[in-house]
């Protein structure tokens, strides 16, 4: 008789509590919100340059953003991943969550750094000039933006991790 591969007394991974099919539409709609607060509270010339970046993107193909947080959650899950391990976490039971917040935020630039890292490689591939150009003319400023969010995120993260 062939073993069972559910798993059995190993520790869910953060891909895994996030793409939960029971809590995913929850996560993507958090993060929906949370990318929409971060864009709309952006001002100066640096936010001005944001907000029509953004505008651009959702413009040129409406859902997109949705699309792409859909898509790009997993990865940004496992770009994540020994962070969380590193939080303590996957031990931390009911607290899980909590503590994994806690610990993206003391490290926001690390995590800037590995969501940052994940973008960069899906613009690297892109197909549609357009999107490249934008993403490449707002990734200068794109740390600064991302490390800010980055206590939204752990909030966000934090209620399913």
């Amino acid at each position: 008789m062939a073993e069972n591969p559910v798993r059995t007394n190993i520790m869910a991974t953060l891909v895994e509590k996030i793409t939960d099919p029971s809590v995913h539409p929850q996560v993507v709609a958090g993060c929906l919100q949370l990318i929409e607060s971060e864009v709309g509270s952006k001002s100066g010339l640096s936010g001005a340059a944001v907000k029509a970046g953004y505008k651009v993107v959702k413009t040129l193909k409406p859902g997109i953003i949705e699309d792409a947080v859909t898509k790009l959650l997993p990865e940004f899950a496992t770009a994540l991943q020994p962070m969380y391990e590193r939080s303590g976490a996957p031990e931390a039971g009911e607290r899980s969550g909590q503590v994994f917040s806690d610990h993206l935020v003391a490290h926001q630039e690390k995590a800037a750094d590995a969501l940052l890292g994940v973008t960069d490689r899906k613009a690297q591939g892109a197909k549609n000039q357009t999107l490249k150009k934008t993403y490449d003319r707002l990734r200068g400023s794109a740390k600064t933006h991302v490390t800010a969010a980055i206590p939204g995120l752990a909030r966000t993260l934090g209620r399913f991790a």
